[in-house]
């Protein structure tokens, strides 16, 4: 065995690995329910193969989740904008586009078999909400009716609903999302129109000024 030959097997489990998690990703989103099985074959490997990385289809789940956590967790490091309405609408955007490709995977993930692993695997991102909350209530940008922790909870359930219930192929989809979390927030329609039109990179493409044109199912999405 030549020195290349150990870390070429290491090579070849993170690959075998990486494989597992992108085919278990498409799979499930095409069948929320997909067996260990099927997950297997859309990776090209046996089942026995499947278990040398994973021990069941639970574990599976949960490193999806872990996966996807730390990509949230790093998208909330990145948000310094001083006006806390501008940082709450650009987490939210940001976070909309990440989560928008993986939307069933996101609602498995907020199952209540898995809502204490996904809590614990996105503490980080919570904990920059909570301190963006705080802020923007101190510099009353944000609404003062309601303690702090209240709204970022309030907040988080919004966004929640918006990426379980809501077509993410539908082009005003991230906006809804971030009309949504800034309204809870506090601010009103007019306002959150005047933040967006000053702020186009917050918008999906295409995504008309306001959702007046937006056709009444999309509206009760």
């Amino acid at each position: 065995m030549t020195d290349t030959t150990p870390r070429r097997q290491r090579r070849d489990a993170a690959e075998n690995r990486a494989g597992i998690l992108a085919a278990a990703s498409q799979t499930l989103a095409a069948d929320p329910h997909a067996s260990v099985d099927q997950i297997a074959r859309a990776a090209g490997l046996s089942r026995r193969a499947l278990y040398g990385h994973f021990d069941d289809r639970t574990a599976l789940v949960h490193a999806l989740i872990s996966a996807g956590a730390a990509r949230f967790n790093a998208i909330a490091q990145r948000v310094d904008d001083a006006d806390s309405r501008i940082a709450l609408a650009r987490l939210t955007a940001d976070l909309w586009r990440e989560a928008a490709h993986v939307q069933v995977a996101a609602a498995i993930a907020l199952n209540e078999a898995h809502v204490e692993e996904t809590a614990t695997a996105l503490a980080p991102l919570r904990r920059v909400l909570a301190a963006l909350v705080r802020r923007g209530q101190e510099g009353g940008e944000l609404r003062q009716d309601m303690v702090a922790p209240t709204l970022a909870r309030l907040i988080e359930e919004s966004a929640r609903t918006v990426v379980t219930r809501t077509d993410a192929s539908s082009p005003v989809a991230g906006d809804i999302a971030v009309r949504a979390v800034l309204s809870i927030a506090g601010l009103g329609w007019r306002e959150i129109d005047t933040l967006l039109a000053a702020h186009p990179e917050l918008s999906a493409p295409g995504v008309p000024d306001t959702l007046a044109t937006i056709p009444a199912e999309e509206g009760r999405a």
